[in-house]
C-alpha cells in the first residue's frame, strides 16, 4: 500500500493544479445538486423508523380497531397554579376565564377547553391546579413555529399571580445556529498547529484542508438530504468528526513531510515518502473509523444508521483530501512548510536523520518514566479511569425526555405540575385486550390492572365495533421513564394470557418509548461485541501481534467507561451546570452511548496506530522493547499530543452549544479522547508493552504467513530506493 500511496502523493504534487481544480469542481457540483434538490421541494423532515416492537405492533392494531382514538392535530396545555392556591376563588377564576378568552384568539387555535367547567372539570383535588387544552389541528412547519411563538408570548405576558405555564411544544426539536464556542475551538486548534509546526503557513494549510473537507462532506450530505431527508443530528456529528479527523490526518502526513525535508529529500520525494508512510497509517486509521461508524447498522435503527453513514462519509472525504489535496498544497509550500530555524539548518547542510537517537525532550522523558516504573504507571492510570467511570453505575437512559429537553423551560414546569397532581395522565399506558371473551372479561381485567403497583387509576374499557377488542387506559403514578411505569408494562406482558380467552398488549407512546430504550441498550451490547472483534482483527493485521490488539481494545473500553461516567456526572447529575450551556439534569438519551462507542472506537484506533506503529518500527530495527518504546514516544508522542489536543478543543467548542444532543455528544467525545490519548495510549499502553517485553510482539508463524503486510513503515519504499541506487548506469 505504501508504494501505491507514494505514487498518489507524487502524482498529486506534480499535477497540483489539476487536483485543486478537480476538488473545487466536486465541491461546486455538490452545491449544485443541493440547490436543485432544495428548489424541487423535496421532503424536509427525516422520519425515524425503528424495528417493530410489541408496543408499536399493538398500536397499529389499536388504530385499525379504534380509528377515532388515533391522535390528530397538534395541541398545547395551559397550566394554572395561582399564588393564592385556589383556582376556584372568584377573582382567580375570573382572571383564568379572561386569559382563556385571549388564548382562544391566538392564531390557528380551533378550541380551548375550560378547566373550571362543572360538566368537565380539569382541576386537582386540592384546587391548586387547573389545566386547559388548546387544540390546533394539523399544522405546517411554518405554522408550528408561528403559532407556538404566539402561545409562548401569551404565557410570558400572563399575570404573575396566575402562575401560568405552557405545556407541550408544537415545534420539532432541531439544532440551533452554531455558537461562539465552535469558532473558539477552531482558533485554538490553529494555535496548537502553529506551535507544533513553528510555521503559520503549515498550520494554515493543515487547517485549510480540514475546513475544506468539512465543507465538501457537509455539502455531500446536504445534497443527499435534499433528495432524501436527513436529521440535524447527522449533520452535527459529521461536521464535528470531519473537522477533528481532518485536522489530525493532515497533521500526521504534514509532520512526516517536514521530517523528510529536514532529512535532505527533495520536495517531491518528501511528499511521496510522507504520503506512502504516514498516508498508509491515515488510510488504516480512517478505515477503522469508517468501519466503526458503518457498523452502527447492527443497531437496526434508521436514524442511528443515518448518523453513522453521514459521519463515515465525512471521514472518507477527510482521508481522500489528506492523500490528494494535501500533497498538492505541500508542493506549493515546499520548504516553507518548515520553521525558519529548520530552514536555516537545512541551508547549512544540517540534516535530520530519521534513524538517529532523539534528543532528550518532554515526550522522551515521559516515555522513560513510564518504562522505568510500569507497575505504578499502570495502576495509577487504571485507577484514574475507573474513578471517572464510576458515575456510569447510576446511568439512566431514555429515548425521549418527557416534558422537553430543558429542565428550566415552561414546558417542563407545566409537565411536572401536572405529573405531581394528576400522576402520569400525560403519558398513559394503553392496554389492548383481544379475544372472543373480551366483553365479559373487561371488569376483571380492569380490576387486575388497578391492583398493579404504580397504577393510579384505570379508565373503563372501550369496546370495538365487533366486540373482540377492548381499549383500556391505565394512568400510572409516575412519568414515562420512571421505573414504576416500566414495571407496569412488564407486569402486564408477563400476565398477558392470565385471563382465559383474552390476550393483553401494552401500547401508547410511553410503552413504545420504553421498548425503544430497551432496543437501543440491546443494540449497544451487540455493537460493542462487533467492534471489539473488528478491533482485534484489524490490529492483528497491522501490528502482527496477538497481545497488543487485546491490550488496545481493553484500553478503549476503559476510555469509553470514562466518557460515559463523565457524561452522567455532567448531563444527568448537573455537575457543570454553570459552565455547560446545554440543559442538564436529564437522563442520557438512549442513542448517545451507541454514538460515543462508535466514534471513540475509531479515534482510539487512530491513536493506537500512530503511536504503536512507531514503536513497532523501532523494534523491527533491532532495538530492545524498552528502547523502542522510548524512541517511539520521542518521534510520535509530540504529534499525538498535538492531535489529541486539537480533538479536545474542537469537541470542547461544540460542547458549549445550547443544543443538548450536540453538546452531550461533543462532551462525551472530549472526555473520551482525553482519557484514551493521555492515559490509555501514553500511560497504559507503554507500561504494558514494557512489562510484556518481546512477548508483546508474539505472533504464531502460521498466522504470520497468511496475514497481509500493511507496511506502515514503508519497507517497500526503502527496498525500491536501494534497487534504484544499485541499478547500473549504461553509457552509450
Amino acid at each position: 500500500m505504501s508504494t501505491f500511496l507514494s505514487h498518489v502523493g507524487r502524482f498529486s504534487a506534480r499535477f497540483r493544479w489539476v487536483v485543486v481544480i478537480a476538488w473545487l469542481v466536486v465541491f461546486a457540483a455538490l452545491i449544485g445538486v443541493f440547490a436543485i434538490g432544495s428548489s424541487s421541494g423535496s421532503g424536509d423532515t427525516a422520519e425515524t423508523s425503528i424495528p417493530d416492537s410489541a408496543a408499536s405492533l399493538a398500536l397499529e392494531r389499536m388504530n385499525d380497531e379504534f380509528p377515532a382514538a388515533a391522535s390528530t392535530g397538534a395541541s398545547l396545555q395551559l397550566v394554572f397554579a395561582p399564588e393564592n392556591g385556589d383556582v376556584t376563588d372568584v377573582a382567580t377564576a375570573a382572571e383564568i376565564e379572561a386569559f382563556l378568552a385571549d388564548a382562544a384568539n391566538l392564531p390557528g387555535v380551533q378550541a380551548v377547553t375550560d378547566p373550571l367547567d362543572a360538566a368537565q372539570p380539569y382541576i386537582s383535588e386540592d384546587l391548586t391546579l387547573a389545566v386547559s387544552t388548546i387544540t390546533y389541528g394539523d399544522l405546517s412547519a411554518d405554522q408550528q413555529i408561528e403559532y407556538y411563538d404566539a402561545a409562548l408570548a401569551l404565557q410570558e405576558n400572563a399575570p404573575p399571580a396566575l402562575g401560568v405555564e405552557l405545556g407541550g411544544n408544537l415545534v420539532p426539536l432541531g439544532a440551533p445556529e452554531p455558537g461562539i464556542g465552535e469558532g473558539v475551538g477552531v482558533l485554538v486548534a490553529f494555535l496548537v498547529l502553529a506551535l507544533t509546526f513553528g510555521s503559520l503557513l503549515a498550520a494554515g494549510a493543515n487547517l485549510l484542508i480540514a475546513a475544506f473537507g468539512v465543507g465538501v462532506g457537509l455539502m455531500g450530505i446536504l445534497a443527499f438530504g435534499s433528495i432524501v431527508p436527513i436529521s440535524d443530528n447527522s449533520i452535527i456529528l459529521a461536521a464535528m468528526l470531519g473537522l477533528a479527523v481532518g485536522i489530525d490526518y493532515s497533521l500526521f502526513i504534514l509532520s512526516r513531510f517536514r521530517n523528510e525535508l529536514r532529512g535532505g529529500r527533495s520536495v517531491d520525494d518528501a511528499i511521496a515518502r510522507a504520503t506512502g508512510t504516514a498516508g498508509t497509517a491515515v488510510v488504516f486509521a480512517g478505515l477503522t473509523v469508517i468501519v466503526a461508524l458503518v457498523a452502527l447498522l447492527v443497531a437496526n435503527l434508521s436514524f442511528i444508521t443515518e448518523m453513522g453513514m453521514a459521519a463515515a462519509f465525512g471521514v472518507l472525504i477527510a482521508v481522500l483530501l489528506a492523500l490528494t489535496l494535501l500533497p498538492a498544497l505541500m508542493r506549493f509550500l515546499g520548504v516553507r512548510a518548515l520553521s525558519r530555524k529548520q530552514r536555516k539548518a537545512l541551508e547549512r547542510g544540517e540534516l535530520w536523520n530519521e534513524g538517529q537517537k532523539q534528543k532528550r525532550g518532554i515526550m522522551r522523558g515521559w516515555g522513560s518514566v513510564v518504562v522505568n516504573r510500569p507497575f505504578i504507571s499502570l495502576l495509577t492510570g487504571v485507577l484514574v479511569l475507573v474513578v471517572v467511570a464510576l458515575p456510569l453505575l447510576s446511568m439512566k437512559t431514555a429515548f425521549n425526555v418527557p416534558g422537553g429537553a430543558d429542565p428550566a423551560s415552561t414546558e417542563r414546569a407545566a409537565y411536572n405540575l401536572v405529573l405531581d397532581e394528576f400522576g402520569g395522565v400525560q403519558s398513559p399506558l394503553i392496554v389492548l385486550a383481544e379475544g372472543d371473551d373480551v366483553a365479559s372479561s373487561t371488569a376483571t381485567i380492569e380490576s387486575d390492572l388497578a391492583a398493579l403497583d404504580g397504577v393510579q387509576r384505570v379508565i373503563p374499557a372501550e369496546l370495538s365495533a365487533d366486540g373482540t377488542f377492548a381499549r383500556i387506559i391505565v394512568i400510572p403514578e409516575g412519568g414515562p421513564i420512571d421505573d414504576s411505569t416500566k414495571d407496569i408494562v412488564h407486569s402486564v406482558r408477563d400476565n398477558a394470557d392470565a385471563q382465559p380467552g383474552v390476550h393483553l398488549e401494552v401500547t401508547g407512546e410511553t410503552a413504545i418509548g420504553i421498548d425503544q430504550d430497551a432496543q437501543l441498550m440491546e443494540a449497544l451490547i451487540k455493537y460493542i461485541i462487533v467492534i471489539v472483534v473488528i478491533s482485534i482483527i484489524l490490529l492483528i493485521v497491522l501490528f502482527r501481534s496477538l497481545l497488543i490488539p487485546v491490550i488496545a481494545t481493553l484500553g478503549f473500553l476503559l476510555s469509553v467507561g470514562a466518557s460515559f461516567g463523565a457524561s452522567v456526572a455532567v448531563f444527568q447529575w448537573g455537575w457543570l451546570d454553570p459552565l455547560i450551556a446545554a440543559p442538564q439534569g436529564d437522563p442520557m438519551l438512549s442513542l448517545l452511548p451507541l454514538l460515543l462507542v462508535g466514534v471513540l472506537f475509531g479515534l482510539a484506533m487512530d491513536y493506537q496506530v500512530f503511536l504503536v506503529s512507531r514503536i513497532q518500527e523501532m523494534h523491527r530495527k533491532g532495538m530492545d522493547p524498552k528502547a523502542a518504546i522510548r524512541e517511539g514516544f520521542a518521534r510520535s508522542g509530540p504529534v499525538l499530543v498535538a492531535a489529541a489536543t486539537i480533538m479536545i478543543v474542537v469537541f470542547a467548542g461544540f460542547a458549549t452549544s445550547t443544543f443538548a444532543i450536540g453538546a452531550s455528544i461533543a462532551f462525551g467525545l472530549m472526555v473520551g479522547v482525553a482519557a484514551d490519548a493521555f492515559i490509555v495510549r501514553l500511560v497504559l499502553m507503554p507500561a504494558l508493552l514494557s512489562l510484556l517485553g518481546k512477548a508483546a510482539w508474539y505472533l504464531p508463524k502460521w498466522l504470520d504467513r497468511i496475514l497481509p503486510d500493511v507496511d506502515v513503515e514503508g519497507h517497500s519504499l526503502d527496498a525500491k530506493e536501494k534497487n534504484e541506487e544499485k541499478e547500473p548506469i549504461l553509457v552509450g
